[in-house]
């Protein structure tokens, strides 16, 4: 009896701190990499292969992957909070259901949202910024991603709950493998889906890559604070803050900015979603930290 409870020990109750985050830190920012990198990768086949109308239907599809992301995310680590405190106290058996509930829901939530976005996608590219010039390639682009959403929103939470399972290295290799496959077959794809558009795409690519990335390094300093408040027992601020970037800045600026710049504004979306990400972030860290100060020893 006793074996078998050690052995359900999370390695964050006998491990030391230094090797834990070495064991935890380097797969998850991996992770982290491998994942910007798709959405990357997908531009630069579709920019080569396609044109600058295909870069732009993928940026008015883009906002629903986000959507999908996010709500991937926040059933993803609540499981892993419950997942991690009830592994804390022991209680193995509610962990086990814990997951399970979290898999179920995520499984129903991906494939109501699947079904609500190819139901309503022409709308919905509207709402998004679709023009009569865009709209037949975000449909066809769209259509495809909507019916992939299942296949990358139940991955997306599992690895949250693999990771506080205490196998970074398993998530992380799941993550490489998808970008592989993504990498490899991108050009196919792009090009039996959007025909192509050679002479077209030079420079909007290039301005593309440029606005949309400009303040891409600040999103791991928002990741980070988010995992920290809920580690400390701060549950609502860190799911405001791990809203913050997808949804509650990216959205309005997505709906917002192409109004004023046209299909430049949705490339300033991610650069601005980024930036406000970043001060709410800072922000919500010093509070913390000040309140931290005034705790008497």
């Amino acid at each position: 009896m006793e074996a078998s409870a050690s052995q359900n020990k999370s390695p964050f109750s006998t491990e030391p701190v230094g090797r834990l985050i070495t064991k935890f830190a380097i797969p998850c920012v991996i992770s982290l990499l491998v994942n910007s990198l798709y959405n990357i990768v997908d531009q630069i086949f579709i920019g080569w292969g396609v044109g600058y109308l295909g870069n732009g239907a993928t940026n008015v599809v883009f906002p629903i992957t986000i959507v999908a992301l996010s709500l991937s995310l926040v059933i993803g680590d609540g499981g892993a909070a419950y997942l991690s405190l009830k592994l804390g106290e022991g209680d193995v058996e509610s962990a086990r259901k814990g997951v399970g509930n979290a898999i179920a829901l995520v499984t129903m939530v991906s494939i109501l949202l699947t079904a609500v976005f190819l139901i309503f996608i022409d709308p919905i590219l509207t709402l998004f910024g679709a023009t009569d010039t865009l709209r037949p390639f975000a449909l066809e682009y769209g259509t495809v991603i909507g019916m992939g959403l299942p296949f990358m929103m139940i991955p997306a939470a599992l690895n949250s709950i693999i990771r506080a399972d205490g196998g970074p290295k398993y998530a992380m290799f799941s993550m490489v493998l998808g970008a592989i496959i993504n990498t490899v077959f991108d050009p196919m794809s792009v090009v039996s889906l959007f025909g192509s558009e050679e002479g077209l795409y030079n420079e909007f690519a290039v301005k593309a890559f440029r606005i949309f990335l400009m303040l891409c390094p600040l999103t791991g300093f928002q990741t980070v604070v988010a995992v920290y408040l809920q580690a400390v027992g701060k549950p609502v601020k860190s799911a405001i803050l791990s809203l913050a970037r997808q949804i509650i800045f990216f959205v309005p600026a997505a709906l917002i900015l192409p109004m004023f710049l046209g299909v430049v504004g949705v490339l300033w979306t991610g650069p601005v979603a980024d930036g406000l990400a970043f001060l709410l972030s800072l922000g919500l860290l010093l509070y913390e930290r000040k309140q931290l100060r005034e705790i008497p020893e």
